[in-house]
C-alpha cells in the first residue's frame, strides 16, 4: 500500500500528498472528503468494503505558510531525475556548482544541479563553458505542482485536473 493520495486544501489547490492510511483516517474522522475514488482496488475492514482514495479535499481551508522547496542533495537529484546534467549517466552522481564557488558561486537551485562524479571532476574549477560541458537542462527552482508530480512517482489520471 504505498500508493500515495493528493491532498486538495478548502479551495481545491493542492498542497501535499499523503499515504492511503493517512487519507482514509482523515475521511474517517470527518475532515476531509473524497474528490475521486482510486481504481486500485478497496481498503477492507472486518465488516465493510471502503474505497480507496485518491484524491481528498479538506473540510476547511488551512493557511499553509509556503517557504518553497527545501534546497536539499535529495531534492536537488529529484529535480534532475537523478541524472548528470552533462552527459546522462545515473552512476556516482554528485552535486556541482555551475559557477564554481571559488569564484563566488553559491548554493542555491540557480547554481546546483546533479552531476556524474566523471564530469564533475572533468570540469574542476571551471564553468561549463569553459571545460566544454554543455547543460542538458539548466537548473531551476522547482514549483510545489511540480514537486509533487515528482515525489508521486506515477501520477494518478484523477490528478492532472489540479496539478496540471
Amino acid at each position: 500500500m504505498d500508493q500515495k493520495v493528493l491532498v486538495l486544501n478548502g479551495d481545491y489547490t493542492a498542497i501535499t500528498l499523503c499515504s492511503v492510511q493517512k487519507a482514509f483516517v482523515l475521511l474517517f474522522l470527518d475532515k476531509a472528503e473524497m474528490v475521486a475514488k482510486s481504481d486500485h482496488g478497496t481498503m477492507r475492514t472486518i465488516s465493510r468494503d471502503y474505497p480507496k482514495p485518491s484524491i481528498i479535499r479538506l473540510q476547511r481551508y488551512v493557511r499553509v505558510p509556503y517557504k518553497g522547496i527545501a534546497l536539499s542533495r535529495h531534492n536537488i537529484f529529484k529535480r534532475d531525475h537523478f541524472e548528470c546534467q552533462y552527459c546522462g549517466s545515473g552512476k556516482n552522481l554528485t552535486l556541482d556548482h555551475v559557477q564554481p564557488r571559488s569564484r563566488g558561486g553559491e548554493s542555491s537551485w540557480t547554481n546546483l544541479l546533479t552531476a556524474c562524479a566523471r564530469c564533475n571532476h572533468a570540469k574542476g574549477q571551471r564553468t561549463p563553458n569553459e571545460a566544454g560541458l554543455t547543460i542538458r537542462q539548466q537548473p531551476r527552482k522547482p514549483t510545489l505542482t511540480g514537486f509533487l508530480k515528482l515525489s508521486a512517482g506515477t501520477l494518478d489520471q484523477n490528478w492532472h485536473a489540479y496539478l496540471g
